[in-house]
């Protein structure tokens, strides 16, 4: 299980980073509301990432002839989920909602780009290697 997740640690300190950099920023631009959306979009990204991740390492291990259904219907259900938390947010007029939007856009753009980074440096076999 391990092995197949040790991309999660680069693309956790990635949203880390943006955290640290959003969070200050909607506090300056917009105080609480703007500070607790930036932290609840990154989370919200965060936690659904990880899930989906962990969901697809399970699948993976346990039943690898389902892992293109089980991983497409996670990332289905994980973008609806997150549509949903965001029409929810939106009927209430809370007035994070701009950057909720913004940091879940900013936080799925930083953890794709942190998990291709890991995999153009990570040194993954293409083949299966047996130990001799």
């Amino acid at each position: 299980m391990r092995k197949r997740l040790q991309h999660l640690p680069t693309a956790l300190i990635a949203m880390g980073i943006l955290l640290v950099v959003a969070a200050p920023l909607g506090g300056w631009r917009d105080g609480a509301d703007g500070a607790l959306g930036a932290l609840a979009g990154l989370g919200l990204v965060a936690l659904s990432y990880t899930a989906s991740s962990l969901i697809v390492a399970v699948t993976d291990l346990k039943a690898r002839h389902m892992l293109m259904p089980v991983a497409l219907g996670t990332y289905i259900l994980k973008f609806a989920i997150i549509g949903v938390v965001m029409w929810i947010v939106a009927e209430t007029g809370w007035g994070g909602l701009p950057w909720l939007g913004a940091t879940v856009i900013a936080g799925t753009l930083v953890w794709v780009a942190a998990q291709a980074v890991w995999v153009w440096r990570a040194k993954i076999p293409y083949v299966e290697i047996e130990p001799s």
